[in-house]
């Protein structure tokens, strides 16, 4: 496993911002209820294919899923691969599982706080895919250190995805595009752009599903931007 200093971006009280928002429906108290201790990740021990389902499955992390679409309809469409979803707002986490419910979805397990925590307990060159998709851009340049397209993070999913494993990052925000371009260029000795022309970034590909907040982004006029990486 990676070991990080405790002085660096990836201390575990990272979380920044609030963690629930309206009350919940009563449907989704009950699916909080019943069924996220059901798939919920344990908190402690390794975090790997087999720990969770059982077999040397593909696995997917997204960090930061929002609502789930995204992280329930690529769960749908490799139902032979296991999918790790963390998120710490509690709206969040009941939209998501309403849609492992509506999609009968056995392929997902939840975490309900810091993604890094699950990241830390994953074995090194476990993951197949990461997925970073419309982050919080905290745009004061005061507030940069808490972006996680940062140097310390950036080290640990290198550090997580096999070789060969995809690192995709979506951002409508450009103050955050500009900065997430210069911190990956400095990881280019981990992870390779996938970018040989603008079309690359600028249209999704490789299968890439769009998430609700990406196509509104488009229909507000702003332009959503897919970034891939590939670990060397």
């Amino acid at each position: 496993m990676t070991a990080f200093k405790s002085g660096d971006p990836l201390t575990l009280n990272r979380l920044y911002g609030r963690s629930s928002g309206h009350k919940l429906r009563k449907g989704q108290q009950e699916l909080v209820d019943k069924l996220l201790p059901e798939i919920e990740v344990p908190a402690n021990g390794e975090i790997s294919a087999r720990a969770l389902f059982g077999d040397g499955r593909p696995l997917h992390v997204e960090i930061g899923f929002g609502s789930g679409e995204h992280l329930a309809d690529r769960a749908d469409m490799l139902p032979d691969h296991g999918f790790i979803g963390a998120e710490p707002f509690l709206n969040g986490v009941a939209a998501a599982l309403a849609h492992i419910r509506d999609k009968h979805l056995t392929n997902v397990r939840l975490w309900r706080g810091d993604a890094l925590e699950v990241l830390q307990r994953v074995p090194d060159g476990a993951l197949s895919f990461l997925y970073l998709l419309h982050p919080d851009p905290w745009p004061k340049a005061r507030h940069a250190k808490r972006r996680m397209v940062n140097d310390a993070p950036v080290d640990l999913f290198a550090a997580k995805l096999k070789p060969g494993g995809e690192f995709r990052l979506a951002t409508d925000d450009p103050t955050y595009l500009t900065w997430s371009l210069m911190i990956m260029q400095r990881h280019t000795d981990q992870l390779e752009w996938l970018a040989e022309r603008p079309q690359d970034f600028l249209e999704p590909s490789g299968g890439w599903i769009e998430t609700r907040y990406g196509a509104k982004s488009r229909r507000e006029g702003r332009r959503p931007y897919y970034l891939r990486y590939r670990r060397r």
